[in-house]
């Protein structure tokens, strides 16, 4: 980033598709071939945005889940469409979607399936034969897959959707968890050649994402295999300091543990304290937590959103803070 700034790239426009290596680099870590291009966006937000106002309309129905990543949601509704959220925080299911759930939900106005894997906020992750489920209803039914797959670096197993469904799936992808670069605003989504052009129509931003934030991104892909294994080792030794800490408050449990994402849900419903509350009193103690009303329509008394993928001393004073609040 020091070097590209040195040498004043930031003066050219970037290609609008994304630097060649950038696109290169993403479809090796995916382990993506053609048909699959890659069109790089202002963070994956921007992706999200492109791909639901490009293929969603008035009328049209999108299947997703609640709790889930309520931004899609919103950007869906946005183009017209309707949000159906079914219901997953419930142990009957393993608080996550189900093939047997999104067979009874579909419909001829059915339009998109959002399989977000792994699930922000629960961090719950899908087995390879349930997505090759999923891909296949859609795939029967002629609508698309939509797979934010934001925090697979995290999951011990991730299978991809495009390598069952290719034609229909559309990837997002994110920098902003796995290489800590939530700042710089880089992702991309990766789909068919045909696909990527009618998304073409929606990028917000026509004239291509910063060459310093593409720069980073292209550095952090290549160094990857060197960094990436202790970031998964941290994030998995601090899970367990928050659950220790959580199984000794009275009212409060993990439904999902251990987290496949650098997140999970703390279910304090049992506890006298309301999510909003609690994050209230985190941030004026210096940590930022999610109530649950940014992730669900249904459930925003129950539970409170923590990351964690922070360094170890930081978890360990989390932990006191938190516990000292019941």
């Amino acid at each position: 980033m020091v070097n590209a700034i040195d040498k004043e790239e930031y003066h050219k426009y970037p290609p609008p598709y994304g630097l060649e290596e950038l696109r290169t680099l993403i479809l090796q870590d995916l382990n993506l071939t053609s048909p699959h291009e890659v069109h790089v966006t202002e963070g994956g937000t921007e992706s999200l945005y492109q791909v639901t106002r490009t293929l969603l309309h008035p009328g049209d129905v999108m299947i997703s889940t609640d709790p889930g990543y309520y931004v899609i949601h919103k950007f869906a509704e946005l183009s017209g469409a309707k949000v159906l959220d079914l219901p997953i925080y419930s142990a009957d299911t393993n608080y996550k979607l189900t093939p047997d759930m999104v067979n009874e939900a579909m419909s001829k106005r059915t339009k998109m399936l959002t399989l977000v894997d792994p699930l922000n906020p629960l961090g719950v992750t899908y087995t390879a034969k349930d997505v090759k489920a999923f891909c296949e209803i859609a795939q029967d039914a002629g609508v698309y897959l939509l797979n934010d797959v934001t925090y697979r670096d995290v999951a011990k197993l991730h299978t991809l959707a495009a390598e069952f469904y290719p034609e229909g799936t559309i990837t997002i992808y994110s920098f902003s968890k796995n290489c800590g670069l939530a700042g710089l605003r880089l992702g991309a989504h990766i789909a068919t050649n045909q696909l990527i052009e009618r998304m073409a129509r929606y990028k917000i931003n026509d004239l291509g994402t910063s060459i310093v934030s593409q720069v980073a991104g292209i550095a952090a892909l290549k160094t990857k295999i060197g960094w990436l294994p202790t970031v998964v080792e941290t994030i998995v030794a601090n899970q367990a300091i928050i659950k220790d800490a959580v199984d000794k408050i009275r009212g409060a449990y993990l439904p999902v543990y251990p987290s496949q994402g650098s997140m999970f849900v703390i279910d304090i419903s049992g506890t006298g304290k309301t999510p909003e509350t609690i994050a209230d009193t985190m941030l004026k103690r210096g940590f930022f937590i999610r109530a649950a009303e940014y992730t669900t329509r249904r459930f925003a008394d129950r539970y409170v959103r923590v990351s964690f993928a922070i360094p170890k001393a930081q978890v360990e004073r989390f932990v006191i803070e938190f516990s000292s609040i019941f």
